[in-house]
Parts: structure tokens; C-alpha cells; sequence
């Protein structure tokens, strides 16, 4: 007897595996955050991981548009049917060259981006029952794929580590500057103590 829909669809968030199901939450979440309606509260990422893919797609688009416009073409077929079997054919592909050296993590995030295009693509076309197909699609890929690179690496903390939001060079120059009237501070206060005492 078979599993229904609902019992295959979200089994890899309840994997007893932390990796696998870290796995399963990028896909699920990252979906969701493009997919999601305007003016409709996402509510933050569940976890960091999920957080620095929601920050590294969205810079990915800011910094290189060009890379997004080709995906409409490339789905210009897709059907509600053919929407995973084309998504795992585009990942095949492009990780059939990464098999035998070390996993980029810059890859890992292609996959979750041209999934994330694929789902745009079946939204804007009415399919949105297909999304969480995708969302298992991509989420089981990265299962049998992705994971088992990872796993000897320290799992998806590398990701973060990547991926991660950084501070922007003018915080960075803010919190040197804030430091540095600090110490002025508290140089100015210990002479004027100091001289106090000498008087």
C-alpha cells in the first residue's frame, strides 16, 4: 500500500536526521519567502540557515538580475506535470561536473534559487498547486546529493558562514568610529582625573 500525498509531502521536516531536515526547511522556507503574496508577513526565518538563504537569494538578485532572466525561457514549457522531473534535469546538470571535487557552497545556493525561479514560474502561470512538489523535490535532492558532501564539513554551518548577513561597510566604519570616541572618551576623562589629582 502507498503512501498518500500528505504523508510524502513534509516527511523530510519530521527526518529524525538534524541535517536532512535542515534540508527540507531551506527548501520549504525559501519557497514560501518568494512565493509570498505582497503585504502578506512571512514572519522571520525559522533558523539560521534558512535566514542566510533568504538574505544570499535576495543579494544574488540585486547584484546579478541577469542570472534571473533567463529562467523564464528555460520554464517556458514546464507543465504542473513535468515541473519536478525538469527541476531535477537542471540540477543534474549542473552538478554532473561538481561530482568529484570539493561542493561549493555557492552551488548549494543555485539550487535553492533555480528552484525558487521554477516556483515563481508555476505561480505566475496559476499552478500553485505544484509548489509544494517543488518544495519536496528540491528538498529530497538536496537530501541525496547535497548532504552527504556536507555532512563531513560541519553540516550547514559553513553555509552560514558564507552565506550569512555581515555587517555593511558603513556599520562596520559606525561601530569603529563609536569605538574610537569611546577610547577618546575615556582618554580625555582619565587625563582630566589625572591632572586633577596633581592639583
Amino acid at each position: 500500500m502507498g503512501m498518500s500525498d500528505d504523508a510524502v509531502i513534509g516527511r523530510g521536516l519530521n527526518s529524525p536526521d538534524p541535517l536532512v531536515r535542515e534540508a527540507y526547511m531551506l527548501a520549504y522556507d525559501y519557497i514560501n519567502y518568494v512565493t509570498a503574496k505582497p503585504g502578506v508577513p512571512l514572519g522571520p526565518a525559522p533558523t539560521h540557515v534558512t535566514a542566510a538563504l533568504r538574505h544570499s537569494g535576495d543579494e544574488l538578485l540585486v547584484r546579478f538580475p541577469i542570472f534571473f532572466r533567463r529562467w523564464p525561457r528555460v520554464f517556458q514549457d514546464v507543465t504542473e506535470q513535468t515541473a519536478c522531473p525538469t527541476l531535477v534535469s537542471i540540477l543534474d546538470e549542473h552538478f554532473a561536473p561538481n561530482r568529484h571535487r570539493d561542493l561549493a557552497w555557492s552551488a548549494v545556493l543555485s539550487v535553492f534559487v533555480v528552484a525558487g525561479q521554477l516556483a515563481l514560474h508555476c505561480q505566475d502561470r496559476g499552478m500553485t498547486t505544484v509548489l509544494p512538489q517543488i518544495q519536496e523535490c528540491v528538498g529530497s535532492y538536496v537530501e541525496r546529493v547535497i548532504c552527504p558532501e556536507i555532512r563531513d564539513k560541519g553540516g550547514w554551518s559553513g553555509f552560514i558562514s558564507r552565506f550569512g548577513q555581515k555587517q555593511s561597510l558603513e556599520d562596520q566604519v559606525m561601530m569603529v568610529c563609536c569605538w574610537s570616541l569611546l577610547l577618546l572618551c575615556v582618554g580625555i576623562l582619565t587625563y582630566f582625573v589625572w591632572t586633577r589629582r596633581k592639583t
